[in-house]
């Protein structure tokens, strides 16, 4: 299995640039979680030694009924690297994605170390240093979104890059579980959502995180970004798409998709 692990891996790195791949069958039952971390695990060291950074986490399947929709009764997450951050107002180009969304979150920068191997919530607030809005650009290098849990995980919880507001607020100065969000395409709304629609509240989704990960001696670490997951529907991305989120009490984060290079 250990092999076939390290095949699934490789085909989900080479889907980067080669396209799309069949769900990986041989070596990955729908519901294998441990088998869909494992193989996000080999190929994380791979980037790693290949010079990638890792700067922090996300978490995904933090909607009701997104997990209702997976059969699952819990999240997932993902790894975060230093090339997958885009710019305030940046571009992204169409030619980097397979068949990339967009979601609005809130993220969370860790000021401090979380050791504890069971985390408590009152040591997760003490080490937030600040929040700011979000938006997640989601891809998925499994054909056409046909994913299960075990899938997305191994496919890096569907991860591909991120954008992050410039003007951070402390925790202490807006209400996460009740603060509403408005995502806008060219202008359109195409996504409504609030903070409760995150796991009840985004500090549940990150302790949720921060336990998942003590669990596996990996504890989150000061400066780590955390994208808590989203507060609404995803959005398909296409070329000129021009995407505006904005969430109360944090403000707005925006980045636009290119056509990509022209003949």
């Amino acid at each position: 299995m250990k092999q076939s692990y390290e095949t699934a891996a490789e085909r989900l790195r080479d889907a980067y640039s080669k396209g799309q791949v069949t769900p990986p069958r041989d070596a990955l039952a729908p519901d294998d979680i441990d088998g869909g971390y494992a193989i996000q695990r080999i190929n994380t060291v791979h980037w790693q030694n290949a010079g990638r950074r890792q700067i922090g986490r996300k978490i995904g399947l933090t909607s009701a009924a997104v997990q209702k929709q997976l059969g699952v009764s819990q999240p997932d997450y993902g790894v975060l690297f230093e090339d997958m951050a885009v710019a305030q107002a940046g571009m992204v180009s169409i030619e980097r994605l397979l068949q990339g969304k967009a979601e609005a979150e809130i993220a969370i920068v860790l000021g401090r170390d979380i050791n504890n191997p069971n985390p408590t919530m009152l040591e997760l607030i003490r080490a937030v240093e600040y929040v700011l809005p979000a938006v997640e650009i989601c891809d998925s290098r499994i054909l056409d979104w046909r994913i299960s849990i075990a899938d997305t995980i191994a496919d890096n919880a569907s991860a591909a890059f991120f954008v992050l507001g410039d003007q951070p607020r402390r925790l202490d100065a807006v209400d996460l579980r009740m603060c509403g969000m408005l995502l806008e395409v060219n202008g359109a709304c195409e996504s409504l959502g609030v903070g409760a629609a995150c796991l009840g509240h985004p500090l549940n989704a990150a302790l949720w995180l921060a336990r998942a990960l003590a669990s596996r001696a990996e504890p989150l670490r000061a400066g780590e970004v955390i994208l808590t997951g989203a507060l609404g529907p995803m959005t398909p991305l296409r070329k000129g798409s021009r995407v505006r989120a904005e969430i109360a009490g944090l403000g707005h984060v925006a980045f636009s998709v290119d056509a990509g290079a022209t003949s």
